[in-house]
């Protein structure tokens, strides 16, 4: 134990133990998989990130030993607890550089966004020198000053190599390329089996893996435009379960962004359209139902029910406003006059 420490004092790493964990130290192969909750703290305990309410959701991290994680320090301490153990562990500055970038990353999963949502192309380093915002005031201060960090770890499940399924992360880039396909069938499974949010995130984990991999080339080179054709489809599933589930603005934005790049893409139009109607937005619904005439005139009935629906929604709603405000201005009542006893 004392021998483990020095080592990490030596690397600009203090590990103070907060809990004993339980049973013997694990040899953490390559392979392995660990999970754990992490609290990440400036110095001076102002928190960053909490994975115990981020997002309102108390979901551990899960990493695989020896895939090369981003923020190497997590894998140089976890191998120092035992299953059970909760650790601190204050970090110099040379091992938290890339920290903004993960916790970008984390915070967009945490919010159902795509986790390269707000990152270049280009290295994580190159990432780090450069002058953009990552979209929070804290990682941003932190990626123009970089400095020491504190991580809370509390080691919850070491899983030998072999005894789990691999996340679509870990698997390496051929390993993705054929489970897309996999994951689509049974998002679309999920989806006909009316499994909404199960669907959902089929769908939406096909769509980060292949932005991984598109990320490595680049944009506009024929093997990133195979990747875009790729997505596609798995983002207009993935407006489609956004649809039902009443996230209508997030589906106009996917979507825009879509007829941005094909603006013949029919499917986009018509999905637009619908959550246009939702949000009480006729002219623009209009002008995409019109686009979907145009570009598909079979879809003609089915572009008919949606009009006709949305105007019965139109008059409904100003039946009931003019309802809600009938009798406040009723100008046939006699003036008041004043009395006095």
């Amino acid at each position: 134990m004392e021998e483990e420490a020095r080592k990490l004092l030596e690397e600009g790493i203090r590990k103070k133990l907060v809990s004993p964990g339980k049973g013997e130290l694990s040899t953490f192969p390559n392979g392995t998989k660990v999970v754990f909750h992490y609290r990440t703290s400036l110095c001076d305990g102002t928190v960053l990130d909490d994975s115990r309410n981020m997002g309102d959701r108390s979901k551990p991290m899960e990493l695989i030993l020896g895939k090369k994680f981003k923020l190497a320090v997590w894998e140089r301490v976890v191998i120092t607890m035992r299953q059970g153990e909760i650790a601190e562990f204050t970090c110099d500055t040379k091992h938290t550089a890339l920290y903004p970038l993960v916790s970008q990353s984390l915070r967009n999963i945490s919010a159902g966004k795509d986790p390269l949502e707000g990152q270049r192309h280009c290295c994580g380093i190159a990432q780090i020198h450069s002058h953009h915002s990552l979209g929070h005031k804290d990682l941003d201060q932190l990626q123009a000053s970089p400095q020491p960090l504190v991580f809370g770890i509390e080691l919850l499940e070491v899983l030998p190599p072999g005894s789990f399924q691999l996340d679509v992360w870990a698997m390496t880039d051929e390993e993705k390329l054929e489970f897309v396909p996999q994951i689509h069938e049974e998002g679309n499974l999920l989806f006909k089996q009316g499994q909404i949010k199960e669907a959902t995130d089929k769908y939406y984990n096909g769509i980060a893996c292949l932005k991984n991999l598109q990320m490595k080339e680049h944009p506009g080179d024929e093997a990133w435009v195979k990747l875009d054709h790729m997505i596609t489809p798995l983002l207009l599933n993935y407006c489609q379960c956004k649809l039902r589930q009443g996230q209508y603005y997030e589906v106009i934005e996917h979507c825009s962004s879509l007829i941005f790049k094909y603006e013949d893409n029919v499917k986009a139009f018509y999905k637009r359209a619908k959550a246009h109607a939702a949000v009480w937005n006729e002219t623009e619904a209009r002008a995409d139902f019109a686009k979907v005439l145009e570009l598909d005139p079979s879809l003609g009935p089915s572009v008919a029910k949606e009009l006709r629906a949305m105007e019965e929604r139109i008059r409904s709603k100003d039946k009931e406003e003019k309802g809600r405000y009938k009798g406040l201005f009723n100008y046939n009542e006699p003036p008041a006059t004043a009395t006095t006893g």
